[in-house]
């Protein structure tokens, strides 16, 4: 859904480039990058752990790890580890939070439940 938001900027952006390509031409540069950006933050989760992905990297971290998930402003879930630091889960929101359930076996509780 996120690229089909990209594509209808990338739309809008294009008049501005036809009607002056030599000044606008770079403007087509900033849905190349957002949909890179959508394409590379993402957070997978199996029954062994969990792997967030951001611009910075990736980190593995099994569930015995994870103390507990939080959620503050944005809509990002936040997973508070047992060394006492955090973890941004990228894509992870409050309506999700059922499929990760599932996928970790019950380990992160289920809120509509």
């Amino acid at each position: 859904m996120a690229h089909l938001a990209v594509g209808f900027l990338a739309l809008g952006l294009l008049t501005l480039v036809l009607s002056n390509p030599a000044w606008f031409t770079v403007l087509l540069v900033i849905p190349i990058a957002l949909s890179v950006a959508i394409f590379w933050y993402r957070t997978t989760a199996d029954a062994d752990g969990v792997t967030a992905r951001s611009l910075r990297g990736s980190r593995t971290l099994p569930w015995s790890d994870i103390k507990g998930l939080r959620f503050d402003r944005s809509s990002w879930a936040i997973a508070d580890l047992n060394d006492g630091t955090e973890l941004r889960l990228p894509a992870v929101t409050f309506a999700t939070l059922p499929l990760l359930t599932e996928v970790s076996g019950g380990r992160v509780p289920n809120p509509y439940a």
